[in-house]
């Protein structure tokens, strides 16, 4: 079995750590999107999406990140926790992940990409009042989180981890990668994270984010990487 990632990327990070921490036997194959190599000849013939992550797992080839969760947990028989076989919890895990894609996803990556792709696509700063909209908005799913789907509990379901506190996890340390805290002044999901490192291990869950953090090293690729104007018309629709 074969999962094509780019660290930088959150979902690929939520694949990447909950295979690495239930040690599920897989190839890891890079795929580094700062370098456009999503837009090789050779990646298309293996997903005409062009984005990441992707499982191959003999001729059977998956997309979308929270796909290939569910498909790890069915085919290798994890423990009930991560995606309850109990109808309530499972939907719990369920209304969160069909949540997080226009919400917490949307918001924690459109604050990474004003602040990091942006003036490498655009040829300028992003706009104040783009920012300022999208931390707002960013700020209000963070409050959902905290309040609707957090509440009081250790995780998301309850008293045990689970596959939406991982993909939660990830989207929150994005802005991070902008020099952005996300969590700043929030003290309960601020031990709520640190709790999902603890159970993933800290270790592991550092060494995912490494690339992530390294501004420096990824502002050199962007640089260099002449494929980002073809994300240029995305950029207008999305940041019109």
């Amino acid at each position: 079995m074969e999962i094509y990632l780019d660290l930088v990327s959150p979902p690929c990070r939520a694949v990447y750590l909950f295979a690495e921490a239930l040690k599920i036997p897989y190839a890891f194959k890079k795929v580094e999107l700062s370098a456009g190599q999503q837009y090789t000849e050779e990646f298309g013939k293996l997903s005409v999406v062009r984005k990441v992550p992707v499982l191959k797992d003999g001729s059977f080839v998956l997309t979308e990140s929270t796909a290939i969760l569910q498909y790890l947990v069915q085919k290798c028989s994890v423990a009930d926790h991560w995606f309850p076989a109990e109808l309530q919890q499972r939907a719990r895990v369920d209304e969160y992940l069909s949540w997080q894609h226009l919400n917490l996803r949307s918001h924690c990556s459109k604050v990474f990409l004003l602040r990091t792709l942006y003036p490498f696509v655009m040829g300028s700063e992003a706009p104040k009042d783009k920012m300022d909209a999208t931390l707002e908005d960013m700020k209000q799913s963070l409050n959902l989180l905290e309040e609707k789907f957090l509440q009081d509990k250790p995780f998301i379901v309850g008293n045990k981890i689970s596959v939406a506190d991982v993909v939660a996890m990830v989207e929150i340390m994005q802005p991070l990668g902008a020099g952005v805290d996300a969590l700043d002044g929030r003290p309960k999901l601020t031990a709520w994270r640190d709790r999902v490192k603890k159970e993933l291990g800290v270790k592991l869950v550092d060494q995912a984010h490494e690339a992530l953090l390294d501004s420096s090293g990824l502002q050199q690729k962007m640089q260099n990487n002449t494929e980002l104007q073809k994300l240029k018309p995305m950029f207008l629709k999305y940041f019109r």
